[in-house]
């Protein structure tokens, strides 16, 4: 038998075939068209869910389960989407629908940072683990959680959501609303505005940096300017970098502290810095963190599964 997991972006569905050892045996996308109604969507769903299967030669009747990494809040006991600020989904009963579109009676919904985190959780850098945190550097912040291996989220389906926890009180304005979060300090975002900050800090006090030289080369700032500059010697750069991972350490360590979970496994744009990213945070954390030297620790790693980890994740719901 095998599973579909389904990973539902602002910009594209992704979906792969997956057997019982959690590897993807096919995988194939279609555009989301996030304008559209959520009927259509769930369409689309059901019919890359049909193609996944054709592509492999195997039927409908053959699918075990399907499960669904959504954004917003996935409501996992009842199927139902409840909001997702990207995309149409109101109180959308998308289990129920993608059901009866298949035949696949097992179809489950989890948001997806959750199941990004379970993902890596059954098959990624915290196989073996009943306890463990993803943290996910990209646009923004994401988190999952992993307790007693099972997802938690809260008794509203809302929980979670680790970067939005406030690191500096009246700090910088979150997209969210609040001032301060982790996310507004530790995203891959955060670090394109640190670069550009200080860049012009640099511009203005005559200060010649390779950091502008890559900017000019490049035509733009992204997460991994600063880091690069920093690996060329340029002290603008390593400026940047030791702040950005005292923040990250900072969260890393309010996760430890709160969750004292086996593993974080970090994924997201900046992780591709990889060990290098493991290093720098690993002796704030152990600094800093409750019962440090004493109980056992928490390992910090790299995720490994990529963008795949949302499928995977979502192929394993419910097992």
């Amino acid at each position: 038998m095998y599973r579909i997991g389904i990973d539902l972006g602002g910009t594209n569905i992704a979906g792969g075939l997956v057997g019982d050892d959690f590897k993807i045996i096919t995988k194939a996308s279609t555009p989301t068209g996030a304008s559209r109604s959520s009927e259509e969507i769930a369409a689309d769903i059901a019919s890359l869910c049909r193609r996944l299967c054709g592509m492999s030669g195997i039927g409908l009747s053959d699918i075990c389960a399907i499960g669904i990494a959504a954004p917003g809040i996935a409501e996992s006991a009842t199927g139902i989407v409840r909001y997702s600020c990207n995309l149409p989904f109101r109180n959308f009963p998308i289990a129920d629908v993608i059901r009866e579109a298949t035949g696949v009676e097992n179809v489950s919904i989890e948001n997806d940072a959750n199941a990004a985190a379970w993902g890596e959780a059954v098959a990624g850098a915290a196989k073996g683990t009943h306890n463990s945190v993803m943290i996910t550097l990209g646009t923004g912040v994401g988190g999952g959680i992993i307790i007693d291996d099972k997802i938690y989220s809260g008794f509203n389906s809302a929980g979670a959501e680790l970067g939005h926890m406030v690191i500096e009180y009246g700090g910088k304005r979150c997209s969210c609303g609040r001032r301060g979060c982790w996310e507004a300090y530790s995203s891959a975002t955060a670090v394109v505005g640190m670069t550009r900050d200080k860049l012009a800090e640099c511009d203005r006090d005559g200060r010649k940096t390779v950091l502008g030289e890559l900017i000019l080369k490049k035509g733009k700032i992204s997460g991994v300017t600063a880091f690069d500059a920093m690996r060329l010697g340029d002290p603008a750069g390593k400026e940047i970098v030791d702040t950005y991972i005292g923040y990250l350490a900072c969260g890393l360590t309010n996760i430890v502290n709160i969750f004292q979970p086996e593993v974080i496994s970090l994924g997201g744009g900046v992780s591709n810095e990889g060990q290098s990213l493991v290093d720098a945070v690993l002796p704030i954390i152990r600094s800093e963190q409750y019962g440090g030297g004493i109980v056992a620790q928490t390992e910090i790693r790299i995720a490994e599964l990529g963008n795949d980890a949302g499928i995977i994740g979502a192929s394993a719901l419910g097992i």
